[in-house]
């Protein structure tokens, strides 16, 4: 009875003084600060730190599943560099189903996609679109084309036909972050739209180019001239059909008006655009850009392969992603791991292999559940224990150090440029972090090194907040001050 006795002493001091050294830091007294401010008691939001141990050093409703936002992106973007390793690379392919005599290719020229995220993107990591197109063009020459008696083959059916998530809604899948990926991406799955407003007010806003451009796409533009700085334009489009909506208004005062919005046929763009790129040089072929998947084209293992193009590393992939929250590429991130570990790249194939990811690291996968790759699902539900007991497990990545640094930081280049613009340089840099926001969610999530060198995990997920996104910031850039100090 008396050991009996003694081991729940014994036990009640430890919880007590855990309990207490939780209570007694100042990053546990700013939360409880928090839970006075009418801001944070009108929102739904959930905190937890830990520390290199896992021991809490702070929480508020630790366990609560809550909307994640971008910080999604650094579950999807780890799950890609354990999977696939950081010297991954993309792969795109160039073929023909047919024979070449006297300089004619009789048959189809095939662009078959290897969900290069990064094929024809503008980013500097990229190649760029006419030595891309050059190098294709090198291939087909050295291959003894002059001219293709058949059509160009646009290939994406490296992917299941998905492009965006069914949980995505529908206002978010027309504007540029809601691109989505393919089997063949092209220009990030984006179009720019270039147009002339009027002279005054009320009049119709002309259209003048766009890049690249979708074959048979038809496009129905309401705009009209708005007074100046009033312009604001929306546009809908789906995979289900070549038609794209414009509404809305674009402002006086300029010659021209550059509108980006989502590509839900990238891959069509990718032929059509090469074809127009190889009647420069004389390289003919028939007028129409075959949907492989529509016509039910031979596969690769049919074809005669006449080059491959690789992506750049998955490491340099990674860190725009997280950098600049690139939702494409967190998207394609995604599926290549349900791609890599079931042979199938479906968002179904990637929910379950993470799941099973997640359980080999030794995580619990209470509180977690996760829609697609970047976040922009308003389905994701993640607690704040759950991404510290993610990152914590993370630390054990051979590829932690990639990961890590690709981790915006307050001051630098990235998403948390102007994050704690009025702190010094050395106590900004102390935070590694993904932000994330969608209307009314603000979150932070990732890592604060202590002067000591020891990394402390962190999250704050404010959700359901009435107030506007740039007064909840104050408390929340106050909270990661108190990290930056600990």
């Amino acid at each position: 009875m008396k050991q009996t006795a003694t081991f729940l002493t014994i036990m009640m001091c430890f919880l007590i003084g855990s309990s207490l050294s939780a209570q007694n830091n100042n990053i546990q007294k700013y939360i409880e600060s928090l839970k006075r401010d009418t801001l944070f008691t009108d929102a739904v939001v959930g905190i937890m730190v830990t520390d290199s141990k896992g021991k809490t050093i702070a929480s508020w409703n630790p366990d609560m599943p809550l909307l994640t936002a971008s910080t999604m992106k650094t579950i999807s973007t780890g799950m890609a560099l354990t999977v696939l390793g950081k010297e991954y690379r993309f792969s795109t392919k160039l073929a023909h189903d047919g024979y070449i005599k006297d300089g004619v290719l009789y048959g189809n020229l095939y662009i078959i996609g290897g969900a290069d995220p990064t094929l024809g993107s503008k980013d500097t990591l990229a190649t760029p679109v006419e030595t891309l197109f050059a190098k294709w063009k090198e291939a087909v020459i050295a291959n003894g084309i002059k001219r293709i008696n058949g059509n160009l083959v646009a290939d994406d059916r490296f992917f299941e036909p998905e492009i965006v998530p069914e949980s995505w809604a529908w206002n978010n899948i027309g504007p540029s972050y809601g691109g989505g990926t393919s089997g063949l991406s092209f220009n990030e799955n984006l179009q720019f739209f270039n147009f002339r407003p009027g002279l005054n007010k009320g009049d119709k806003v002309l259209f003048n180019k766009v890049y690249p451009e979708i074959p048979e796409m038809k496009y129905i533009i309401n705009l009209t001239t708005a007074e100046r700085e009033r312009g604001r334009s929306s546009y809908h489009v789906s995979d289900l059909a070549r038609v794209g909506r414009f509404s809305g208004s674009a402002a006086l005062g300029t010659d021209s008006v550059l509108i980006t919005v989502a590509n839900k046929y990238p891959h069509l763009s990718c032929a059509l655009e090469f074809r127009k790129y190889l009647e420069l040089y004389g390289i003919y072929s028939n007028s129409e850009i075959l949907d492989a998947r529509d016509n039910n084209l031979p596969k690769e293992e049919s074809l005669i392969v006449i080059d491959v193009t690789y992506s750049p590393s998955l490491a340099s992939i990674i860190n725009v992603t997280n950098r600049i929250s690139n939702n494409f590429y967190a998207e394609t991130l995604l599926k290549m791991v349900g791609k890599q570990m079931t042979g199938i790249g479906s968002y179904d194939s990637a929910r379950v292999s993470v799941q099973r990811l997640l359980k080999e690291m030794g995580l619990k996968t209470k509180g977690y559940t996760q829609a697609d790759g970047s976040g922009l699902s308003r389905q994701n539900y993640v607690s704040a224990r759950f991404f510290c007991n993610y990152f914590a497990k993370m630390k054990e990545n051979p590829n932690f150090d990639l990961f890590f640094n690709s981790l915006p930081q307050p001051g630098k280049p990235g998403t948390l440029r102007s994050v704690l613009s009025n702190e010094k340089p050395a106590d900004k840099e102390r935070i590694h972090a993904k932000s994330g926001s969608l209307a009314n969610v603000r979150c932070y999530a990732g890592y604060s090194v202590r002067k000591n060198g020891e990394l402390i995990h962190f999250a704050i997920l404010a959700n359901n907040f009435s107030a506007r996104t740039a007064q909840m910031q104050v408390g929340i850039e106050g909270f990661m001050r108190e990290l930056t100090k600990y």
